[in-house]
């Protein structure tokens, strides 16, 4: 065996390569070699390089129109078309420099008891807020199901032409720490917009300063929070619950 290596670390290359056993149908070294330097010679093809720049922006161009058919498809099952949800949005903005009477919520709450709710929040401009999606974040059908049966004004009306009421619904466990909420149904009166989204949102952002419980009417909530001395952040909504 040594002087089999000797004599191999002593022959030529094309000696060397012509000495190594090939299997059937495999190309001899010296046309390997040939091969890969054919293809390190090689020039890019524009024409190669044009087609794979059409089928890069072709396959963003289907990643578009997927997001916007599943967005089509979440607006659908709310009961909404693009343009109602942009004049729902202005409509029930809160003004930053009032108090926006808060709801805090649960989807273990009967669905009649929330569309009530509901109704009286469109009065006077308040907000729904839910801990957090029924079913976990990843599943926003639940939670989209829910929303469109508390807010469409027929509750038997199906489909994108239903009416809805003018009620913002927020998702915000950031909002429930903040006020401490233990149960529902809870009423606070926060200052400024407590739609905000997080990352525009200061950790020490305006709180309610005070939190009322109890299962009843919003006007009766509203009174309770008057009683314990919110008489200056409740004013406004209190004229807007009477008014005819």
């Amino acid at each position: 065996m040594k002087r089999l290596k000797d004599a191999m670390a002593r022959a030529k290359p094309a000696e060397r390569d012509a000495a190594i056993p090939r299997l059937p149908g495999e190309p001899a070294p010296q046309l390997r070699r040939r091969a890969f330097e054919a293809l390190r010679k090689q020039h890019s093809s524009p024409e190669l390089d044009r087609r794979a720049r059409a089928a890069a922006a072709a396959g963003e161009a289907q990643l578009a129109a997927r997001r916007e058919a599943m967005a089509k498809r979440l607006r659908q099952s709310l009961g909404l078309e693009p343009g109602e949800v942009t004049d729902i949005a202005k409509n029930v903005a809160p003004t930053p420099t009032g108090w926006v009477p808060v709801l805090f919520i649960s989807s273990s709450m009967p669905v009649p008891v929330l569309r009530t709710y509901a109704e009286q929040l469109a009065r006077v401009r308040g907000v729904m807020a839910f801990r957090g999606v029924p079913g976990g974040l990843t599943r926003i059908g639940p939670m989209a199901e829910l929303t469109a049966q508390i807010l469409r004004l027929d509750p038997g009306c199906e489909g994108p032409s239903c009416v809805m009421r003018d009620v913002q619904i927020i998702v915000d466990p950031l909002v429930f720490r903040q006020h401490g909420v233990a149960r529902v149904p809870a009423l606070a009166m926060i200052p400024g917009d407590p739609t905000q989204p997080y990352c525009e949102r200061e950790d020490e952002s305006p709180r309610a300063s005070h939190l009322v419980y109890g299962d009843a009417a919003l006007s009766g909530l509203i009174d309770e929070y008057r009683r314990l001395g919110g008489a200056m952040e409740v004013k406004d909504v209190q004229a807007r619950l009477s008014a005819p």
